[in-house]
């Protein structure tokens, strides 16, 4: 049976699901449909969330972020963040949603907490929001290194093309929040990646905040600098502003 809105029973191509992001298991078509079924759902939400934690990983593997919203997550991401890799070694697919997602949490951001938009974006009453992401891959391509060695003009133009196919999760007609994030990829600390790799393109973060400490900090646990430091339930991105 397709899988369909655990509250509407809706189900693909009418809505895009998307499921529950604390226990990666319950879908839903929307926020609403989440909230209407949360008394309902609440009760098996923890038990799901148990119940889908892997098992049979080594003692010791490194844990692969993100778990779920792409082809194939990456270990150690803060390292790669630090050393300009965050998008080598990773299916095209996947760095073209990455790139995508960053920007479109960027343009969030930077409406949220400066008040900036642009006139050819969604926030400016545009269709989409292509012209300002032509931009923003052309910043990237400036970076050395940012981009992984395969990247040309005709990746470039597929990954343009994905962020215009309408109705799926790529979508540059469509805004994205903090909380769409998560719930998208399943990991809490998943908007402070994109953030970064964002900061590092144009040099600074929204509202003129440093991500560099909180970066290092990351970094320091991966490489089990900090293994005593206990984030399993705390979203460090608070402690630096909008990281």
């Amino acid at each position: 049976m397709a899988p369909s809105c655990t509250h509407c029973q809706k189900s693909p191509p009418e809505v895009v699901l998307r499921r529950c992001a604390k226990c990666s298991a319950t879908p839903y078509c929307s926020r609403d449909c989440q909230k209407a079924d949360w008394k309902v759902h609440k009760k098996i939400c923890g038990r799901q969330a148990s119940g889908a934690a892997p098992s049979s990983r080594r003692p010791g593997a490194a844990t692969l972020s993100p778990p779920k919203g792409v082809e194939r997550g990456v270990a150690f991401p803060f390292s790669r963040l630090d050393n300009d890799t965050w998008l080598h070694d990773r299916p095209e697919k996947d760095v073209y949603g990455l790139l995508i997602d960053a920007y479109r949490l960027r343009v969030e951001d930077m409406c949220s907490f400066e008040g900036e938009v642009d006139a050819d974006g969604i926030y400016g009453g545009a269709d989409n929001g292509l012209p300002g992401f032509q931009r923003f891959l052309a910043r990237v391509a400036s970076c050395p290194g940012l981009l992984p060695p395969w990247w040309n003009d005709a990746k470039k133009r597929d990954c343009e093309a994905l962020g215009m196919e309408p109705a799926q999760w790529y979508d540059l007609g469509c805004a994205v929040e903090k909380s769409d994030i998560i719930e998208n990829y399943g990991d809490p600390q998943f908007p402070m990646q994109l953030r970064m790799f964002a900061e590092r393109v144009y040099g600074r973060a929204p509202g003129g905040t440093n991500g560099a400490p909180m970066r290092q900090m990351m970094v320091a646990m991966e490489q089990g600098a900090a293994r005593d430091m206990q984030t399993s339930l705390l979203d460090v991105s608070a402690s630096v502003g909008r990281l």
